[in-house]
């Protein structure tokens, strides 16, 4: 009888509340060395809460950690401190990267790791080191290079190799697949089985229920911050865990057919310059009709940061012609705005949002110049809390209400106040880029939706995603961009997932084709 890996990390009983809100109640999980746990919740399910508990960036309510040191049996975790949690071997890895671009793998591994006092990093030792990690976790990144030179999958290789360079034997990361492409993603995985292989234990936060499926072997799932299951992932349905997490049946988005109308976006040889090691624009021509969405897939930093760019109106002006109905695009977001065009940001927290403001002001942001939000000079506080409390139901949105900082609210929760913002403009045009980047099966699901039915009321939809699911669930045509150029869009149909993947990584025989 194979012998039980022994427990290294025990959450017993962990509450936490903010104010009236019980983001954690009553929590306990147990995790093994060599074991992949996954954990699965909706946006606000109290996730993120229980990882920055474990790492020491809250201090519970109610409820003790204990983690295991050196194979010895669990022992406390003193709250509220990130650097006993580091000491005990917890790592954690972010969606977004906390790296310094101007420095080099090298540099960004070894920081932080010598005493303040300490006249140098002594990289001399730290090359030897990392060369032999890079060669036992098969994570091979070159240590010369500068990190902003790097591509999305080599960043998170970098942030994996800084925390087992600190030693971790519990690595947590959160959403680690939300900006990798397909063939990265098995690249990771593959990195990940070969360190539980050695006796790391993972937890695993994810939206992606295939993922789970395919790399953890036990799954825990949290609801309203409950944990509602705990589970083996082997005989587990994708269907299953999505009913778990919501506590409903997910119905799948359906496009119907429709035949699309007039051109509304012309894009004809449109170029821009790149910018920070990312494409710009090399002669791109695009149509968007009105009632279409079109698709751009492609590895990111292949130009689609500046197609967003220009299309929102934050980007340089750029050579050949844009039009919106006949008319040449203005320069300023401004300038897009009053043409038409609502804009659904990549980063939400950083250009969807002011995260200082209220919900209801970042509601009201884009239309300050209107009737029914100022008046002679002044905001209507009256009518803009009554449109936020309208938007917070029709969007669902899970907030204290409208007054409450947009800063509290967990990024799917976010995102729905950006499209209630978006949507409720009726815009002609709408820039979606990214739109379900990190976000629950009931989150994407709504997205979805309610970008199908704006393609319903005739408006075109550029869809911008690195999910090729998302892409080929959604579009009517799929373009692909590779190194500044895009692909003619074609129709959905006759595309699959591994054309779509030759297309991005640039096939000869493609691009002919």
């Amino acid at each position: 009888m194979p012998k039980t890996p022994p427990l290294v990390l025990r959450i017993d009983g962990v509450t936490k509340r903010f104010g009236a809100l019980v983001a954690n109640d009553a929590i306990s999980l147990d995790l093994r060395a060599g074991e992949i746990l996954a954990l699965l919740g909706e946006n606000g399910a109290g996730k993120s809460t229980l990882m920055n508990i474990l790492f020491g960036h809250y201090v519970a309510d109610e409820g003790t950690i204990a983690v295991a040191r050196d194979g010895g049996a669990p022992e406390p975790l003193p709250p509220g401190r990130p650097g006993a949690a580091l000491a005990a071997g917890i790592g954690m890895v972010h969606q977004h990267f906390a790296l310094a671009e101007s420095l080099t793998v090298l540099e960004n591994v070894a920081l932080g790791t010598r005493p303040v006092w300490s006249p140098s990093l002594r990289l001399g030792e730290a090359r030897a080191r990392l060369g032999r990690l890079m060669a036992e976790s098969g994570l091979a990144v070159d240590p010369d290079r500068r990190v902003g030179h790097l591509t999305v999958g080599e960043k998170q290789r970098v942030e994996i190799l800084k925390v087992l360079y600190r030693g971790a034997r519990i690595l947590v990361l959160d959403e680690p697949t939300a900006v990798l492409t397909p063939g990265e993603v098995e690249g990771l995985f593959a990195v990940l089985r070969r360190l539980v292989a050695g006796g790391l234990a993972i937890v695993f936060i994810s939206h992606k229920l295939g993922e789970v499926t395919a790399i953890a072997d036990r799954v825990a799932i949290l609801r309203g911050g409950r944990k509602v299951a705990d589970r083996p992932v082997a005989g587990a349905s994708r269907a299953e865990l999505a009913t778990l997490m919501v506590g409903r049946e997910i119905a799948p988005s359906r496009r119907a057919p429709r035949a699309p109308g007039p051109p509304l976006l012309v894009l004809d040889a449109v170029a821009v310059p790149g910018e920070r090691g990312r494409a710009g624009l090399d002669g791109v021509s695009l149509t968007v009709h009105e009632g279409e969405i079109v698709g751009i897939a492609g590895v990111s930093g292949n130009g689609q940061g500046a197609l967003a760019a220009l299309l929102a109106g934050t980007g340089p002006r750029p050579g050949g012609r844009a039009t919106l109905r006949g008319a040449a695009i203005g320069s300023g977001p401004g300038a897009v705005m009053r043409a038409g065009i609502g804009r659904i940001p990549e980063d939400r927290h950083h250009e969807g949002v002011v995260p200082s403001l209220s919900i209801a002001e970042n509601l009201a942001i884009e239309s300050l110049g209107e009737p029914s939000v100022s008046r002679l000079g002044f905001l209507r506080w009256g009518a803009i809390r009554a449109r936020a409390r309208a938007a917070i139901t029709a969007y669902d949105v899970r907030c204290p209400g409208p007054d409450a900082p947009i800063r509290l609210l967990s990024g799917g929760n976010i995102q729905k106040v950006i499209l209630a913002r978006v949507l409720d403009r009726s815009p002609r045009l709408i820039l979606a880029n990214q739109p379900t980047r990190g976000l629950d099966v009931g989150a994407t699901a709504a997205v979805h939706d309610r970008l199908l039915q704006a393609r319903e009321r005739g408006a075109g939809v550029v869809l911008i995603s690195e999910d090729l699911d998302e892409i080929l669930g959604l579009s009517d045509r799929v373009g692909v961009m590779v190194r500044g150029r895009l692909s003619a869009p074609e129709p959905v149909e006759g595309l699959t997932l591994e054309r779509l993947g030759l297309l991005m990584g640039g096939s000869p025989e493609e691009r002919a084709a």
